[in-house]
């Protein structure tokens, strides 16, 4: 039996992984003890890998929809088929007409993104669109407003965390293995979510009013100031716009924040204390419990501002710079911009640099309206957006007005269940590919693997740059893809880098690729106008926004729209994380469904019994968008008046319940927290 080291690539994790593979075929998979982050173990979806690799419902042979079915065809004809429509549309519509769109994998899967990118560059279309619509890109875009860069949190080396709408356990767990050993040695914890999650019960826990992150951001930052609490050498020295700091979160004080949150004010100004006073304290921000507000961007400055004025950037256990490795881009100029750039400028591009996709929450009524252009083409790589996009009606509609919709996945979904054409790719432990963590967005490190192919394609899948280059050469662009194996294309990736695919075949666990320096700004400052921290953006300002974070109500609350809360009194928060599954993936297997067997939507005692429900009945959860149906969890672990739903199941779809015309109005993030609701006894 041979022993295989990779890693997996079914979250932004990136576990290390021992494959074990006897005679062609994976038998077990055991997590790497040497691998620095998961040190032996895996997740339930990482130890199902292997029923998720060879389970029943793959995508073995591309397939064509003939009436109302997909009937198997060759891999020749579909990809003339798709070359043939889209040369067709592009003559009629000109190139802009095809959009290509990837979700999550495509962040995990370099090369995945990578060929979509070069292959809608060699088109001549302008709209690629990315999971980065919708999570994540808007904190790395508010640190790089204020620092120049991103700095990654340190929670390894802190002395203070604040899970600020985190739940690690469910995402990050090793990060909730690091917490519970640290807080016995003294580790401050400060948890702020409406929900009381396991890690709650080992520090200090406050439940905000959903949608009040940013106002009790900035009482914190009234706190500090009032109280000298703030690192003043640091602060004189290394930032710009703080006394217009100081006049603005005047108004913002604790009590302010109280009516705004519910959360009273001794326990801001304590939690405020504690942070201000630990060298080496860091805010860990949950992804779409932060992002996906109406004040997205907003409150990642507002924990860029609480970081800075406390001194914890650049130093051991804050916020500190992580090397980036240089991996060769594939992408080809294009002139034109994508949809989303006009709309919502400071998402496309803030600084020198745009960035390499549209705004994807604005596709939806793109296709619909046909305005600015007619997009009659979507190919889909690595996504599932008929289940992960909000307002999935609005999504089935524009669906249905597509020339063509291709689908290229493992798996079928809930989108290649719409498609013209569905196309197998094989998964990440079917062929050779980058692994770590080259641009070290999370955990902070500077580590990188080769992910090796442990088995052959299985049926007839090929890898996602395969099909993409194939489907080129049909079109007439060979000449941007001349690249016929897996090992030719990851070469091809580190050519440029300062690490060789040699080293890393030498070192088939991984290898650290440069080391995290502090205090980076004292012999480069730091990438903004200024050369320093922008607390105050005279950047943003010029665009039209505030210079300073603002709280800003959620749409649907009693303040902003009291008409609207007479019906839908209760305060729902979609998209919490679950350990077993990864967004859409994971639910079509036994063995997670074994552990977790369908979503519950989880209400405080004092919730449930004013609609007459019962823990572990069947319920209806309704927005002004629809209704689904859930199974109650009656718990205590939650605010009154708060009501928390799982996404990426079919059977209950989130997506239903949320509206896509809420955005931030800076960029366009959808608002699927805070949303207007009621339950409903069935």
């Amino acid at each position: 039996m041979e022993v295989l080291k990779t890693d997996c690539a079914l979250c932004v994790n990136c576990c290390g992984v021992n494959a074990y593979v006897d005679d062609g075929v994976l038998v077990k998979v055991e997590g790497e003890e040497e691998h620095f982050l998961n040190k032996g173990k895996l997740c339930p979806k990482g130890e199902h890998l292997t029923d998720w690799v060879y389970a029943p419902d793959r995508v073995k042979y591309p397939m064509k929809r003939v009436g109302k079915t997909l009937k198997r065809i060759s891999w020749d004809q579909a990809l003339d088929e798709i070359g043939s429509k889209l040369q067709a549309l592009k003559k009629q519509h000109g190139a802009h007409t095809m959009a290509i769109y990837t979700g999550s994998v495509g962040v995990e899967n370099i090369e995945l993104a990578a060929f979509m990118q070069r292959f809608r560059g060699a088109y001549g279309s302008p709209n690629f669109l990315c999971v980065e619509s919708i999570c994540y890109r808007v904190r790395i875009l508010a640190r790089q407003i204020t620092f120049g860069r991103y700095p990654v949190e340190e929670p390894e080396k802190a002395r203070c965390i604040i899970l600020w709408g985190a739940n690690p356990d469910a995402s990050l767990w090793m990060t909730g293995v690091h917490i519970r050993n640290e807080v016995k040695k003294g580790l401050k914890l400060i948890t702020i979510d409406p929900r009381r999650i396991p890690l709650a019960k080992f520090g200090i826990h406050i439940q905000p009013r959903p949608g009040t992150d940013c106002a009790i951001a900035l009482a914190m930052m009234n706190v500090i100031i009032e109280e000298d609490l703030w690192d003043k050498e640091f602060v004189d020295k290394w930032t710009v716009g703080f006394d217009r700091l100081v006049e603005h979160v005047k108004e913002y004080t604790p009590e302010k924040a109280e009516e705004i949150s519910g959360v009273p004010a001794i326990e801001i100004r304590k939690i405020a204390r504690i942070f201000a006073t630990t060298k080496g304290a860091c805010i860990l921000q949950g992804v779409c419990s932060m992002d996906q507000q109406i004040n997205s961007l907003q409150n990642s400055r507002a924990f860029a501002i609480l970081q800075t004025i406390t001194g914890n950037i650049d130093v051991p256990g804050g916020w500190a710079t992580t090397p980036l490795l240089p991996l060769t881009d594939l992408r080809l100029p294009l002139d034109e911009k994508p949809i989303g750039a006009d709309e919502y400028p400071v998402f496309y591009k803030f600084g020198k640099r745009p960035a390499p996709y549209g705004q994807a929450m604005l596709l939806t009524e793109t296709i619909l309206s046909e305005k600015p252009y007619p997009i009659k083409a979507l190919l889909v790589g690595g996504g599932n957006p008929a289940l992960d996009f909000p307002d999935t009606k609005k999504f089935l509609e524009a669906a249905k007005k597509l020339e063509l919709l291709v689908v290229i996945d493992p798996f079928m979904s809930e989108t290649a269940d719409l498609a013209d054409y569905v196309l197998p790719a094989c998964t990440f432990l079917e062929k050779d590919g980058v692994g770590g963590y080259p641009y070290g967005l999370m955990h902070g490190t500077s580590y990188i693997m080769l992910r090796k192919k442990v088995i052959d394609p299985l049926w007839e899948s090929k890898a996602d740059w395969w099909v993409w280059s194939e489907l080129g050469h049909k079109m007439g662009y060979g000449e941007y893809f001349p690249w016929k194996t897996d090992e030719e294309v990851v070469e091809h990736l580190f050519s440029k880098s300062v690490i060789t695919t040699k080293q890393l075949k030498a070192n088939p666990g991984g290898a650290y690729f440069g080391e995290k320096v502090y205090k980076v700004y004292e012999q480069t400052g730091f990438g903004t106008e200024s050369g320093k921290i922008e607390i105050f953006s005279a950047g943003l300002e010029r665009f039209g926004f505030p210079g300073l974070p603002t709280h800003i109500e959620p749409s649907q609350s009693a303040v902003a729209n009291p008409e609207l809360t007479k019906k839908y009194p209760e305060i729902l928060l979609t998209g919490a994380r679950q350990i077993e599954y990864i967004h859409t993936q994971g639910h079509n297997l036994p063995a997670l469904r074994a552990i977790r067997q369908e979503p519950e939507v989880e209400v405080h005692p004092a919730t449930a019994h004013k609609y007459d429900i019962v823990n572990g009945e069947m319920c209806g959860i309704e927005t002004p968008r629809g209704m689904i149906k859930m199974r109650a969890l009656v718990t205590q672990d939650i605010l009154e008046g708060v009501v928390s739903i799982p996404h990426g199941w079919a059977v209950a779809n989130a997506n239903i319940l949320t509206d896509i015309k809420m955005k931030d109005a800076i960029v366009g993030y959808p608002e699927t927290k805070a949303i207007a609701c009621r339950l409903v006894k069935l």
